[in-house]
């Protein structure tokens, strides 16, 4: 019986069978790797990755193709909505280290995200990035690049700098509309993530905090906005306010949350 795509879940799904290909060549599965896929729908990205690994796991909330998916003997099924996973949960594969001892893999996450919580679904998977290896997904091509974007530029903003702070980010393939059924109104692409080693241990909050008073006017000099709110604080070291919010590097915004978080009482 033939799924028809839902609206409310965001659903268009990959059919262009070269495209699937370079994908799966960009993830480069391995035997033995633990990967978690977001959105399996019709399987189309889930049949070669489970081919190459031996066993997925896979989060989907549509309960039609959940009971689709359990027929797959390869397949541990989630049926859950995305955002209410906690992907440190997922009990980590062990490899074998050069002493012979066994070592914890971390998750390797991919999925065709839904356009319309895309943004929610990066942003709650920060939560678990330290039990991740690394990151593929399809989004709208728009949100990629504002998440690779560099500062001066107009993509630059919020997304990009809580996600560079933890990510080395890099858009790796162009997917157009006709790859997929339905098509979708907007291009696509595929987002390599990878965490960063040894990140600046910054309170998530105090930095999204900062970053969003600073991009609230981002067309206001930021003595408007973050300036104001950094009087607030009582913060009393130096942080040029005399910018736009586009115009200060990653490393500044956690630079002066480290310093926020250094000074309170």
């Amino acid at each position: 019986m033939k799924h028809i795509p839902r609206k409310r879940f965001g659903q268009h799904f990959l059919a262009d069978r070269g495209i699937i290909d370079s994908i799966v060549d960009a993830i480069n599965p391995q035997p033995g790797d633990h990967m978690v896929e977001i959105g399996p729908g019709l399987a189309a990205l889930t049949q070669p990755l489970v081919e190459r690994l031996g066993h997925l796991t896979v989060v989907e909330l549509d309960r039609d193709l959940a009971v689709r998916l359990r027929q797959h003997p390869q397949l541990t099924v989630v049926e859950s909505d995305v955002l209410k996973v906690d992907f440190t949960q997922f009990p980590l594969a062990q490899a074998a280290t050069d002493s012979g001892a066994t070592a914890p893999k971390k998750l390797r996450v991919v999925g065709n995200l839904p356009y319309n919580i895309s943004t929610p679904i990066l942003f709650h998977l920060l939560d678990a990035v330290a039990v991740v290896q690394d990151q593929h997904f399809m989004l709208q091509k728009e949100v990629i690049d504002r998440m690779v974007a560099r500062p001066s530029t107009a993509a630059y903003g919020r997304l990009s700098v809580m996600l560079q702070w933890r990510y080395a980010m890099e858009n790796v393939l162009f997917v157009p509309p006709e790859s997929f059924d339905p098509p979708p109104r907007v291009d696509s692409a595929v987002v390599r993530m990878v965490p960063h080693v040894d990140p600046a241990a910054v309170p998530v909050a105090l930095l999204s905090e900062i970053v969003q008073v600073a991009f609230s006017q981002r067309r206001k000099i930021m003595r408007h906005t973050l300036g104001k709110w950094l009087t607030e604080k009582a913060y009393v070291g130096v942080f040029d306010t005399q910018r736009r919010a586009e115009e200060v590097p990653v490393a500044e915004y956690v630079a002066l949350a480290l310093a926020l978080a250094v000074a309170a009482p």
